[in-house]
C-alpha cells in the first residue's frame, strides 16, 4: 500500500516536473526594441522600430524609465561601470561601436558579463568596471573587467557615448528616441515591458 502510494506521488510529481519544464519552453524570449514613439495613450505606446515595423507596447506598472544624455570619453573613468557594444578584432580585443556608462546604483543590479548583442551581425556587449584607460594610436583603450574575464577595448574617437540618468513618463512623447531591453511578447502579438530607455534632448540610443 505504502509502496504504491509513493509510487503514486513520484509519477503526480514527474507530471508536474514536465507540466513545469513545458511552460517554461513555452516561455518567449525577451525582445529588444529600439525605434521612435509615434503615439502614446496612457500606458499604450505605438513605436515605429528602426526597421519600419509598427509595434504596440504596453508598460507595466510600476514602470521604470530611465533616461539616455550625451555623454564623452572624459566620463569613461576608473571604476565607472559601463555596457560597450562593440565588434570583435582578431587580436582578441573589442571595438567599441557605442559605449553607455550605467549609474553607480545600476552597479551589482545589471549583470557584468560579456556576449553577444544583436546592433548588428556579430556584435558583442560587455557590461564591466573600468580598469584602466590610455590613450592610443586608434583612440581610447580601456582595459574592463567583469566577473568571469577581462576585455581590451579599443574606442575609435567618433564613438556615441551616452549616460544613464533618472528618467520621468513625460519624457515618453512623439518623437522620442527610446530603447527596451526585454519586452515580453503576447499572444496577439503586442508587447508588454516594465522599463524603458529615453533619450533626452534628441539622444538615440545607440545600443
Amino acid at each position: 500500500m505504502h509502496q504504491m502510494t509513493r509510487r503514486a506521488f513520484g509519477v503526480a510529481g514527474l507530471a508536474v516536473l514536465l507540466a513545469t519544464s513545458a511552460s517554461f519552453a513555452q516561455q518567449p524570449p525577451p525582445v529588444r526594441v529600439r525605434g521612435q514613439i509615434e503615439k502614446i495613450e496612457g500606458d499604450q505606446i505605438d513605436i515605429k522600430a528602426r526597421n519600419g515595423e509598427m509595434l504596440k507596447v504596453k508598460l507595466v506598472d510600476p514602470a521604470r524609465v530611465t533616461a539616455l544624455v550625451k555623454a564623452s570619453l572624459a566620463d569613461v573613468k576608473v571604476g565607472k561601470f559601463i555596457g560597450v557594444t562593440a565588434m570583435p578584432q582578431a587580436d582578441g580585443s573589442q571595438r567599441a561601436i557605442a559605449v553607455h556608462i550605467f549609474l553607480d546604483a545600476q552597479k551589482g543590479v545589471v549583470p557584468d558579463r560579456h556576449g553577444p548583442w544583436d546592433l548588428r551581425p556579430g556584435s558583442t556587449m560587455t557590461n564591466a568596471i573600468v580598469d584602466t584607460t590610455v590613450a592610443g594610436v586608434d583612440g581610447q583603450t580601456i582595459m574592463v573587467k567583469y566577473k568571469d574575464g577581462e576585455k581590451k577595448v579599443i574606442v575609435p574617437p567618433n564613438t556615441p557615448i551616452v549616460a544613464y540618468t533618472p528618467g520621468d513618463k513625460s519624457e515618453l512623447k512623439p518623437g522620442a528616441q527610446i530603447f527596451i531591453v526585454a519586452a515580453t511578447k503576447q499572444a496577439d502579438g503586442s508587447l508588454t515591458t516594465p522599463a524603458i530607455n529615453v533619450g533626452r534632448d534628441g539622444v538615440v540610443p545607440p545600443m
